[in-house]
Formats: structure tokens, sequence, C-alpha cells
């Protein structure tokens, strides 16, 4: 996992706008007419209309997708009492969550009031302002009884999360866990370390699974838990023992089949672990640092099922798995509640999850194509994109049949892709690429290692666990650079190519690449003095395999790269040409333009090329591709030039490739509008379907529609340039590119090079 660093996690916050979410509107707003019905005068008719029916505030307004999460940041994260207003990052965070993963608008409210009637009243006060409400970090028992009244006085679904998610994610681990090892929950022995909220619902959903309540016993800091003990709290009394042989966490241990951990860090030995029964199941959840940790509780016996909070480690216990979607299914029923019935079919829809095929994005993500269901993988991968339908679509089922819906779903179908096209998840694909990246950091040489911005980039992608970098250029004039910077260069390898210590590398790699080029003219002496080049060294070792993948381009002109990609890597077999793509994360959708940065024409045989490379590049971020063709005209209405050029390569593609959907040549208006698009031209071969690849017929096109499209708004996201083509992983950028985009074209290199080393 990357270190965060105090400055860091400052710097993220503060940033060019403070904080991490903002509000947006969803309506037009450009014209006197809009204004006029987003406010005064049109906003009165439907102030009318809830006020003559106060459920149309849900068709109305956005109070059917709002949540509030609110504390009184009694219980923050692994910060304790610190104050509602110190509490604000966490609960921002948590919006943020909530909009990432189950598209959910969110208000965080910071609440100063730790008395729990007025800190109740207080809640009770905003509550028509939303469709649900999220209590965060709260600290018990106070929050018992704050959830316990407003779920009773409040008409919409309240859920303390810090209770019920960690539940509902250990409980579906619980299960599947027991389905591995064949125990029966009816007869396992379960010992609960830790009394706070967590551990009091775990405890509840685990009994209302099947575990026998006389089988649990739970500790707090002053050990077991038992009914001769003085001043217990109603909670704790639900749960105390009336075994009087055991005191502490060891005693209570021994033969036992389940260990739940919501405490502190080191409590749990491997003798403890020994001393449980065959085939353990350890649910170390304390944060940041676990009960016991992964290596000591493998190290202490083969046959532990382990879980964790962290995602290094498999079964990873994640809230993030749940409340975006148990919350997500509530809304959208309008639901009054979230009841029993719903939190039982999320842990069920989650367990289930576990046990269906793996989807390949989450394999990749993870480095793992054979993730399937057993020792390490019972619970599903917070990545995985099924969660938001199964998991959505089981809570809203639970809340219809339990009677707590106000609004009834019956395609479930049609509902289900509702989800997925409301969401778009144009924040997904970064995370997985970097996801991807991180389970087997690959070796990247930044070949202009001197410049502030790659170096920056080189470092934090060192420090987000995408790779391990190695900067070229003058060891001096880095170091300098870094402690101007006040970068540190720990992890960092530096290669100085023109020093007297790397002359024999320089020499091994010039005999390379004249034995590779000698029929071309190349001499020896030629080829030793091009090593002397940053591009040429960087490229020769990702060649000869002392580097995994190259990033270039900051000082560099095209054109020379391109000739020395040429020249060293070489192109893929079958191919006359190469050249690069950017991806483009829109609320619409992510699309994939091409070929932005090399080709500055096509002739009809490298737009083939280019379309080929295309499709296998779209596959590879797991996108079905859809293609267009792109020109000034429409399908021959002008046949001379780069239309004609297009429309060429476009009846050959079509005669090669039959199953390809690809069609043009088209404006971007057509291929972008498919409602259009099928109403005139209905023979096309995309008739039906949503466009997301354009293939451009120049360098000019390609590359001024990225760049006004990144120039004229914030809400799209771009991705690249992605190299196409080349034998290995050689990846271009620009003198515009900033700090992120070189970390972002370093993930897809990483990738990239994980693949290469398949093939």
């Amino acid at each position: 996992m990357a270190k965060i660093t105090k400055e860091d996690a400052l710097n993220y916050h503060a940033g060019k706008r403070p904080g991490k979410i903002e509000v947006v509107p969803t309506k037009p707003y450009f014209t006197q007419t809009d204004l006029s019905l987003a406010y005064s005068p049109g906003v009165a008719e439907p102030c009318l209309e809830i006020q003559k029916n106060p459920q149309d505030a849900y068709k109305y307004t956005d109070k059917g997708n709002l949540v509030a999460v609110i504390s009184n940041g009694t219980a923050v994260l692994g910060l304790g009492d610190i104050g509602a207003l110190s509490g604000k990052p966490v609960m921002e965070g948590k919006g943020l969550l909530f909009k990432i993963y189950g598209g959910i608008d969110v208000f965080d409210i910071e609440v100063d009031e730790k008395d729990p009637d007025k800190f109740v009243e207080a809640v009770k006060a905003i509550a028509p302002t939303f469709g649900g409400i999220n209590l965060e970090d709260i600290k018990a028992p106070e929050c018992f009884e704050i959830e316990r009244r407003l779920k009773e006085e409040l008409d919409i679904p309240v859920m303390h999360d810090d209770q019920h998610g960690t539940a509902i994610i250990s409980g579906a681990g619980l299960l599947n866990a027991l389905e591995v090892n064949g125990k029966e929950i009816s007869q396992v022995k379960v010992v609960v370390n830790g009394a706070g909220a967590a551990a009091i619902s775990c405890a509840r959903l685990y009994i209302a699974l099947g575990v026998d309540p006389k089988n649990i016993v739970m500790l707090d800091s002053k050990g077991v838990i038992s009914k001769s003990r003085q001043g217990l709290t109603p909670e704790k009394v639900e749960f105390a023992t009336d075994r009087n042989d055991i005191h502490t966490l060891a005693e209570a241990l021994v033969g036992a089949d389940v260990f739940l951990g919501l405490s502190k860090g080191n409590v749990l030995s491997k003798d403890m672990v020994r001393s449980m029964a065959n085939d353990p199941i350890v649910f170390a959840l304390a944060n940041p640092v676990p009960e016991i940790t992964y290596e000591e509780a493998m190290e202490s016996r083969p046959d532990v099922l382990m879980s964790t909070g962290r995602s290094d480690y498999p079964n990873q216990i994640n809230n993030v798995i749940g409340f975006p979607y148990i919350f997500r299914g509530a809304l959208d029923t309008a639901s009054t509640a979230i009841n029993e019935e719903m939190k039982l079919a999320a842990v069920h829809a989650i367990a289930d999850l576990a046990k269906q095929p793996v989807p390949e994005i989450v394999g990749k993500v993870y480095h793992d194509s054979k993730l399937s269901f057993g020792r390490d993988y019972f619970i599903p991968k917070p990545v995985d994109p099924r969660l938001l339908t199964e998991v959505s679509a089981a809570v809203a089922k639970a809340a219809i049949e339990s009677g707590v819906a106000r609004k009834t779903i019956t395609d479930w179908d049609a509902y289900k892709v509702h989800l997925l096209e409301f969401m778009g998840r144009e924040s997904k694909l970064t995370q997985q690429i970097y996801d991807m990246a991180r389970r087997d950091p690959q070796r990247v040489v930044f070949a202009e290692g001197t410049h502030p911005s790659m170096m920056k980039a080189a470092i934090k992608a060192k420090d987000e666990g995408l790779c391990k970098p190695i900067l070229l250029g003058n060891d001096e004039r880095i170091e300098k650079l870094a402690k101007e910077l006040g970068l540190s260069l720990e992890g960092v390898e530096v290669v100085n190519l023109r020093h007297d210590r790397e002359a024999s590398r320089r020499e091994r790699f010039a005999h390379i690449l004249t034995e590779k080029r000698q029929r071309e003219g190349y001499t020896f002496e030629e080829a030793n003095d091009k090593m002397f080049e940053r591009n040429y060294f960087g490229m020769m070792m990702v060649e000869t395999g002392d580097a995994d993948a190259c990033i270039t381009g900051l000082y560099t002109k095209y054109s020379n790269t391109i000739k020395v990609a040429k020249e060293v890597i070489g192109l893929q077999n079958g191919y006359s040409h190469f050249g690069t793509m950017h991806i483009l994360n829109s609320k619409k959708g992510t699309y994939f333009i091409a070929d932005t940065l090399i080709n500055r024409s096509h002739d009809v045989d490298s737009l083939i090329d280019i379309a080929r490379l295309s499709e296998k590049t779209v596959r590879f971020f797991n996108h079905e591709p859809v293609m267009a063709m792109m020109s000034y005209s429409n399908f021959g209405s002008d046949k001379g030039g780069s239309a004609g050029r297009v429309k060429d390569a476009v009846e050959k593609l079509q005669e090669m490739y039959p199953d390809w959907a690809i069609d043009g040549e088209m404006q971007v208006s057509v291929a972008m509008n498919n409602e259009l698009r099928d109403k005139k031209y209905p023979f096309s071969k995309l008739y039906g379907r949503e466009v997301n690849t354009l293939i451009f017929p120049c360098l000019n096109s390609a590359n001024s529609a990225y760049k006004m499209l990144q120039a004229l708004t914030s809400d799209v996201e771009i991705i690249g340039p992605i190299q196409m083509g080349l034998n290995k992983p050689i990846h271009f950028i620009d003198f515009e590119s900033s700090v992120q985009d070189i970390v972002n074209v370093t993930a897809v290199a990483a990738i990239d090079a994980m693949v290469n080393k398949k093939m």
C-alpha cells in the first residue's frame, strides 16, 4: 500500500478547491426561461403539488437520491472524540464514496451536540430534506439509542453504518467461510473481541444468520463480559456469558471456531490462533493495525480462513461493499426504513456474488485470473461492478416484500440496466487501472528524469504502488532537483546513462541494436553514439529486459521519438503502423479516440491498422468496441479526399471483419447521436448501438477533438496517450502533460508490461 504522508493528505484536501465534494446543477440554466423555471415564478408549481401530496417531493426534487451523512464527531475513525467540525473531512469522504459507488447525492452535516435527546431533535428537524440518513462516527452506547429513536420517529431509511455496514459484510464473509470449511453455523463457537457499536451489531446479525447466542463470548477492554460483572450497559448485558471459567482472550479462544476482532492491533497471538478449532475463521478488523497480521495468522497454522480490513490481502471486509448499494435499493423504492429483512438480503446477495464466476475486470485489477470461491476468495472484491446491480436489487426486493417500500419495481432486468446507465462508470475506470497496476508493480524507466514533472510523477507513481521507477539522467542533477522539490528518492533507481560505469551497458545495447538493424545501414559506432541519448538508452532497457516499460515525450519531438521507437522496439507482427489513443471519461460514458498523436495523415492502409489496433485496445480495457470512422461527410456524400479514404477503409474492414460493429464515414454529430443515426441511416452496422470508439482521418482532427473537450470542461477525465502497436510498452506524453497525466500513463504502461510478459 502507498505510504501516505501528512503533507500529501493536507495537500489533497486543500488542493485548488478545498474539500472533496461539490453541488452541481442537473437542469439547464443558460437562458432566462431556464432560470424562471428553476426559481421564480416556475418553482411555485412543484411547491404547490408537494403541498397537496408530500410524496411528490420524490418526483419534483432530489429528495429521493439525497442522503444526509450526520455525525457529532464522538467516534471518528481511529481518532475518537475529536468533535463535530474536526470530523467533517471524514463525512465528506463518506459522501464521495456514496457518489462514486452508488450515484447518491450527499450533504454532510456535523452536529455539535453530544446529548442524545438534543441530537435526535436536530436530526428530526432537518429530516424532510432527505430520502435517507446515514449516521456516522457516533460513540457507543449513545449511538444505539440515537439510531433506535430516529428509526421509530422518522419515515425515511436510517442506518448507523459503523454498526451495520461491518456486520453485513462480515456476515456475508462468515456464511461463505463456513461453507468453505464445512461447519454448521448453529454449532460454531464465536469469540468477539470488542464491545462497541460494530461488535454489538455484528453479534446480533450473526445470531439472525443462525449462530446460537449461547456460543458467543464477547470481550471488552476489561476481559470476558460475564453476567457476574456489575455496571454493564444494556447492550453488553445482552451478550454477557454465564461461564465463569474464562476471563481472558486466550482462555476464550481455546476450541473456538470464529474470532471477530473489532478492538485494537496486535492483541491476537499465534499461540491463540493455534488454540482454536480446526479450520478457524479469523476476522481481524481493527484499523489501521489488525489484531494479528495476515502473515502471522497464516504462519500460525495453514488451515486458517483470514480476513482483514486491508485491500492488499485476500477477503477484505470493507463497508464500501455494502452501504452505497443498501441505500441505493432503499432510495429507489422510497422506503420508510432499512429493516432487518433488507440487511439480511444484502448479506446473502454479497455472499452469493462471491460464488459466481469472477468478471475479467476484477481478475485484471487484482492480477489474478484464477480468482474463484475458496479460502482466498470468499468475499467479493470492492471493485466488482456487479455489486451495484445485485446488492441494490436484493435490498429493493426485500423492501417491497417486507412492506416498507412506497415505490414498486416490477421489471428487475430494466432496473439493473437503469442503474448501470445512471452510474456511467466514468469514475471507476481510472481506479480499476490503478488497482490493476498495483497488483504487480513493473519497472518503468522515465527517460527524462531531470524534468520536474517527470520526477514528481515517477515518485508519485512509486508512492501509489503503481511501479518501480527508474529515472534516467545526471545523478547529481537529479539529487539536487529532488532536494529543491522536497522529494525523497528512496526506492527510486537513478541511472546516469552517460557515466563511465554505464559504458559496458551502452556497448551491450549498441551491439544488440546493430545486429537488429545491420541490414538498414547501422554500424556499431553509430549505434554506440546513440546510446548516449535518453530515448535510445531508455527504450533499449525495455528491449533487453532491464526495464519493463518506458515513458518519454516531455522534451523530445514526436517525430524523433517515433523514429527511435520504430528502430529500437519495432512494430507488432501484422501491422505496418502504430498509433495512440486517448480515453475520455464523461458523465455520458467512456469514449476512446484514435489516432491522437503519431500519424499526421492516413491512407487507407494506415486507417485499417489504426482501426484494428483500436479494436484490440478497447477490448483490453474491458469494453465492447462500437467504432465510428470519422469524417466531415456521411456515408459517401463526399467521395473525395480524406472522406473517400475513410469510406474505402470501412469497406475493407467490414469485408475483413464482418462481425465488427464498425461503420462510416460519418460526422461526429451522427456518431454521437444514435437516435439521429438510426433514423437517417438505418442501414448502418451501428444501428441501435452506442458508439464508444471514434477513429479520426488525421492527427489534426483527433488531437483537436480531445484537446477541445479538455479545454472546455472539467467534467471530462482524459487518460492517455496510450500507445498501440509497438512490440513492447513504450508510452508517450507531451510537454503539456501534468504530473497526474504522467501518473495515469504510467499505470497504463505498467499494465501493458504485465500483459506483454504473458504473451
